[in-house]
């Protein structure tokens, strides 16, 4: 019986990697990654630290990047594809300290899900169904019926997974806010400190720290 449990279990997880939204949400996730290790490494050969540019563009960081970082995880929250992870690397690896990066970062994000949550909860489905796919809407609430809020955590945890789509359907079925705030804020926070000291890290590799 055990056996039969956890190969259902399996089956019913491996499903959530078949769905369309999940699968280019992956594909995009990769492609951006290639890109992304591209330039490091091309940085890194260039040894841009001294550049003019490079300086410019790490004092612009260090005069507005919190307010940016701050503006443009509400954005990424709430769907645009901006690719907040990426940003908070970037923005580590131009020098910006690691902590108040993380909680700017962790907190525009999850005013963004709020944003999601509550325009789903005050104007129901008609607005959902402009954001996504019947199909796509269909795999998720399907998603969200097995898994509930396992589903949530498991997609705030890992950066490639589309979260977005998941806090449109928390408003759309009227979910627990307290549950719904802090599975938006708590995995967001690990992702980010993680990624925040990677990009440190990679800023000292590269030669920009």
């Amino acid at each position: 019986m055990s056996a039969n449990k956890n190969k259902d279990t399996h089956r019913k997880f491996s499903d959530i990697l078949k769905t369309s939204w999940v699968k280019s949400s992956i594909k995009i996730g990769i492609i951006l990654l290639a890109i992304s290790l591209a330039m490091i490494f091309l940085l890194k050969i260039l040894n841009v630290s001294d550049s003019q540019l490079f300086l410019d563009s790490r004092a612009f960081v260090a005069k507005y990047g919190f307010v940016g970082i701050f503006f443009a995880t509400i954005l990424a929250g709430t769907i645009l594809p901006l690719g907040s992870p990426g940003l908070v690397v970037a923005a580590a690896l131009l020098g910006v300290p690691p902590i108040p990066l993380i909680l700017v970062a962790t907190l525009g994000f999850t005013l963004g899900m709020i944003i999601n949550y509550s325009l789903a909860l005050g104007l129901g489905r008609p607005y959902v169904m402009k954001k996504m796919s019947a199909q796509s809407l269909e795999e998720i609430t399907d998603l969200w019926n097995k898994w509930g809020w396992v589903i949530y955590a498991i997609f705030g945890l890992i950066p490639i997974l589309p979260v977005e789509l998941l806090s449109f359907i928390c408003g759309l079925l009227k979910t627990r806010l307290d549950i719904f705030l802090t599975l938006s804020f708590v995995p967001r926070l690990i992702v980010f400190t993680m990624l925040a000291y990677f990009g440190e890290s990679l800023g000292i590799w590269v030669g920009l720290a």
